[in-house]
């Protein structure tokens, strides 16, 4: 029903806080092209930080990093990320590619149901590595919609599965934020062993409200994205 350019309103990138290929260093990629830090976020019971940066275009999309922090999970998970990132050749990491450059590494089945079992976002890095985790559509910016309970039923009338958790919209306009997503496709990954079906990608739909000013609310709200982030989940 949009004929028009889809605005993107963010995307998102995931990583572990990893001395070698930590948030910062793939922040440097965007601040190397004129975006800023602008919010931090934390997600205690996911183990996880986050950062997002602005462009001075805000017509260019704004950049939501999070990073694993490791140090707080289990020994086993620590080892096998480290392996992983051994993989990871320095240069790699600062290369204008790395941040679609996928995985730089190969783990077995095995090895993605241990950290499955801890970690989505572990397990998920582990088969995905280095690519735009999700993609938003700014709702704001939409000609046919004005409210995310429209686009929601949309999507689903259109057959595409939505994120639950926490509810189908999360936010609300006192936060001036509101947030939907499908469930990321299922996607068959050549692990090391054999082929396995796992969770890939996935589209959120953001809806942001004017602050006292006027402007656009542009950061994010910690606990719509950490009901976001299950978009991956292993179903």
């Amino acid at each position: 029903t949009q004929k028009n350019d889809v605005i993107n309103d963010h995307i998102a990138l995931r990583t572990f806080n990893h001395e070698k290929i930590g948030l910062e260093k793939l922040a440097a990629h965007f601040l190397a092209v004129g975006y800023k830090e602008c919010g931090e976020y934390h997600f205690e019971a996911k183990k996880l930080y986050a950062k997002h940066y602005e462009h001075s275009d805000p017509t260019q999309p704004k950049v939501f990093i999070s990073e694993l922090l490791v140090e707080q999970c289990s020994p086993e998970l620590q080892a096998i990320v480290n392996d992983m990132v051994a993989n990871i050749d320095a240069a790699a990491v600062t290369a204008d590619n790395f941040l679609y450059s996928g995985t730089h590494w190969q783990v077995s089945t095995d090895t993605y149901k241990k950290l499955l079992a801890e970690s989505e976002y572990a397990a998920w890095m582990s088969a995905w590595g280095y690519r735009a985790n999700h993609f938003t559509v700014s709702i704001n910016e939409l000609a046919k919609f004005d409210n995310i309970e429209a686009v929601n039923q949309a999507l689903k009338d259109a057959g595409f599965a939505l994120n639950t958790s926490g509810g189908e919209v999360k936010g609300s306009p006192e936060v001036l934020l509101e947030q939907s997503s499908t469930l990321a496709d299922d996607f068959a990954v050549e692990f090391s062993d054999v082929k396995m079906t796992v969770p890939s990608c996935f589209y959120e739909f953001a809806l942001r409200y004017a602050k006292a000013d006027g402007e656009l609310y542009t950061g994010f709200v910690a606990a719509s994205a950490d009901k976001i982030f299950e978009s991956t989940n292993a179903r």
